[in-house]
């Protein structure tokens, strides 16, 4: 395909993707609207976020701050709107994030439009992201997105520039390592994970250095409780009508039950995770064959059983498997196109139940509750499907045979897609 062409079909691309982010800052410069939020969509980075640049630009990470969870990469992206001394940190850190969203559609696109590829993951990181409405702009997830996007997607260039990507994303929010949970075995693993151990030693002996009290926040992880939207506070909310008689506090930065059998949740969220956790690798060893969509397959899917498993699925946390979404929907053979629809369908949902209709899931009315039925049941329904998609793509024909008996026919249609080598 020529070059004219493919600028004249990333023309409506550009121009649809300008109007859905002007739409999402007029609903930021809103933000004090009733169906927005009242303020408090904005006021994390106006007032937490300014807060530990402040702390950061002193040269230590906050110490005893229970709000203070992230690993140390965390600190340079909060440090990071300083490279716009013309702004006010708020106007800085949106103008940045907005960047950091074109860099992340220019990847996409770039991808796209490679012979074999699609432009459909451009279009929907397009589309689908004002579906959290303003919230992309007020949280530094579309950053830490942009690590594992731009991380897979040089996989097949440079497995090293891979892992380096993937480990400084660890280091901020640490899931973007999942990112590396597909590679091809071999040689192409060996580089990327070798890459991804080096940076992140290199870069956290760099931090420790220049920061003080880089390690707190692990103290302040262990500590967190069921957040009311996770799949486990959906549990305890709808217990509450059963006569349960927990409460709901402010802990950690989020709205979270307290009271009998919450640690009893709390562990059996963590023993989920690691069996979802033993599932991947189970995968990974029983996998046969590796298609060009395989490592982007496998991101999503294991970022989507960490993310259901988890004792916190803040509505940010969308941002991510959107778009893990976008980079497998770059690849024609994907497995995981309606795994993509449940998520989209699960962003909307999660839009109603923040910002606006945010006291009925703290009450744990029955409408909160059935927002929350539905968002996690849409994200446990994508993610059995994904892992399940996954499982099935990775087996050889042989093994295919032998677990499937009605799969009997070898035609040419039905043939496995070329297996990738390890270089």
């Amino acid at each position: 395909m020529s070059a004219s062409t493919n600028h004249r079909r990333l023309v409506p691309l550009a121009v649809a993707w300008a109007a859905a982010r002007a739409l999402m800052l007029w609903m930021l410069a809103h933000d004090e609207l009733v169906p927005l939020g009242r303020g408090g969509v904005s006021r994390e980075v106006e007032n937490l976020y300014f807060r530990w640049y402040g702390v950061l630009s002193h040269g230590a990470y906050p110490s005893g701050d229970h709000l203070w969870q992230y690993p140390p990469g965390a600190g340079p992206v909060l440090l990071s709107p300083a490279l716009l001394p013309g702004l006010g940190y708020f106007q800085a850190f949106v103008a940045l994030t907005l960047l950091t969203d074109a860099v992340i559609l220019a990847a996409l696109a770039r991808a796209g439009t490679r012979p074999g590829r699609s432009t459909a993951g451009a279009w929907l990181w397009t589309a689908s992201l004002p579906l959290l409405l303003h919230i992309p702009l007020a949280r530094y997830d579309v950053q830490v997105t942009a690590f594992a996007v731009v991380s897979l997607l040089a996989l097949s260039r440079s497995p090293r520039a891979c892992g380096a990507l993937a480990a400084m994303g660890a280091l901020v929010k640490v899931w973007p390592a999942l990112a590396l949970i597909g590679t091809p075995r071999g040689r192409t693993t060996r580089e990327a994970w070798t890459s991804a151990v080096v940076t992140a030693v290199v870069l956290l002996a760099a931090l420790t250095t220049l920061f003080d009290n880089p390690f707190d926040f692990l103290r302040q992880q262990g500590g967190r409780g069921v957040q009311i939207e996770s799949l486990g506070g959906t549990v305890l909310g709808l217990a509450r009508h059963a006569g349960w008689p927990g409460q709901v506090r402010y802990r950690y930065g989020a709205m979270e039950f307290t009271g009998p059998h919450v640690p009893l949740v709390a562990a059996a969220s963590l023993a989920l995770t690691v069996a979802a956790f033993g599932l991947l690798l189970l995968w990974r060893m029983r996998a046969r064959r590796w298609t060009p969509s395989t490592p982007y397959d496998a991101a999503l899917s294991a970022v989507l059983l960490f993310t259901v498993t988890s004792r916190v699925i803040s509505p940010q946390y969308m941002i991510w498997l959107l778009g893990l979404s976008a980079v497998c929907l770059t690849a024609r053979h994907t497995t995981q196109r309606p795994v993509a629809a449940l998520i989209v369908a699960a962003t909307a949902v999660s839009a109603v139940a923040y910002p606006g209709m945010y006291g009925e899931v703290v009450d744990s009315t029955w409408t909160g509750c059935l927002l929350m039925v539905v968002r996690n049941g849409l994200l446990v329904g994508a993610a059995a499907l994904s892992f399940r998609r996954l499982w099935r793509s990775g087996l050889s024909v042989p093994d295919r045979i032998g677990h499937a008996h009605t799969e009997l026919s070898l035609d040419s249609g039905r043939l496995p897609h070329k297996t990738l080598n390890a270089s």
